[in-house]
């Protein structure tokens, strides 16, 4: 008995010695499972982030970070299910641009997508990238033969991961820029968009850069800019937005984490915390670099400010363009 209650001891020792080291100081220690909601489909950068992230931070927090995925109405229902629970530490989102774009795109949801939520942790910016098969020109060349592109259509017919996405925001702004048009074809994430490329389907897609990153590199795609602010170590050949002229400022999507209004700031510090070291972990940033996305370190107070921002400068362009969801 006494051998058996001292290897308990020890074991239990063992699961709690990870957790000192990752909440420092702080107060609040979950006693349970926590579970991560994501709210798209399982498959997507966005499900990637989480998954890639949950296994290290369960075992810095030393209890279970169930990842769930919620997909529906436009990642609204996880949304929903995430802003509704208690404000305890134990339900999480997930989150990702489209808690800004969907203030604007579904006004009467029942909940605040912006204010319904407190930020916990930045994880990862999320550029954008548009491509074009590969006998096809690259960068402001390839953006101006769209115009020209499809002998069988008036317009060049672009792909996007859905209507309303950051990729078709982003579209509309670039064809402003431009003073082109050319048909949206939204899909139901960037693999079916990248496919029907490939295809010949679309003359061009544009997607979170991780679902044609790996195209681009091995010749299959070109690609016409990304939209991040400078050009990511995976795509240097490839130039970013800004340095086609075409628009003065990067635009970038992102996933992090966040609560429901109302959680203890206690409670996410030390959840904010753990996915810092988490990210810092050489293991976590190698996998995320292999889908195009780089760790952020800046503090959640410019998560925050970002989701503001970007409210209301999507707002905008779903006022100009008359977007409504499908």
């Amino acid at each position: 008995m006494r051998r058996r209650h001292l290897l308990g001891l020890l074991s239990a020792a063992a699961l709690a010695a990870p957790c000192r080291h990752a909440l420092g100081g702080t107060g609040w220690r979950p006693t349970r499972r926590i579970r991560l909601i994501v709210p798209v489909a399982a498959g997507g950068s966005q499900d990637a982030v989480a998954r890639i992230v949950a296994a290290p931070l369960s075992r810095r927090l030393g209890q279970p970070v169930v990842v769930e995925n919620l997909p529906g109405a436009a990642g609204n229902l996880g949304f929903q299910t995430v802003a509704r629970a208690r404000p305890d530490g134990y339900t999480l989102l997930a989150g990702s641009d489209g808690l800004s774009i969907n203030k604007s795109l579904f006004p009467r949801l029942g909940f605040d997508p912006v204010e319904g939520f407190a930020p916990v942790a930045w994880v990862v910016r999320v550029p954008q990238l548009m491509a074009v098969r590969a006998d096809g020109p690259g960068g402001r060349e390839g953006l101006e033969a769209l115009r020209a592109a499809g002998a069988r259509r008036e317009m060049a017919a672009v792909g996007t991961t859905g209507i309303g996405s950051l990729a078709h925001l982003l579209g509309e702004l670039v064809q402003e820029a431009a003073g082109t048009r050319w048909i949206h074809l939204p899909y139901r994430g960037g693999a079916l968009a990248v496919n029907d490329l490939l295809a010949g389907v679309t003359d061009a897609v544009l997607v979170n850069a991780g679902a044609a990153a790996g195209l681009v590199r091995s010749g299959a795609l070109r690609g016409l800019f990304v939209s991040s602010a400078r050009r990511p170590a995976a795509l240097p050949e490839v130039p970013t937005l800004v340095e086609t002229g075409l628009l003065d400022e990067p635009v970038v999507g992102w996933h992090g984490i966040v609560a429901p209004a109302g959680t203890d700031p206690e409670i996410r510090a030390t959840l904010g915390a753990a996915v810092q070291e988490v990210l810092a972990l050489p293991e976590v940033a190698g996998r995320l670099a292999a889908i195009g996305l780089e760790p952020v370190t800046e503090p959640p107070e410019r998560l925050a400010e970002t989701i503001r921002a970007d409210a209301e400068r999507w707002g905008a362009v779903i006022r100009r363009a008359r977007i409504t969801p499908a």
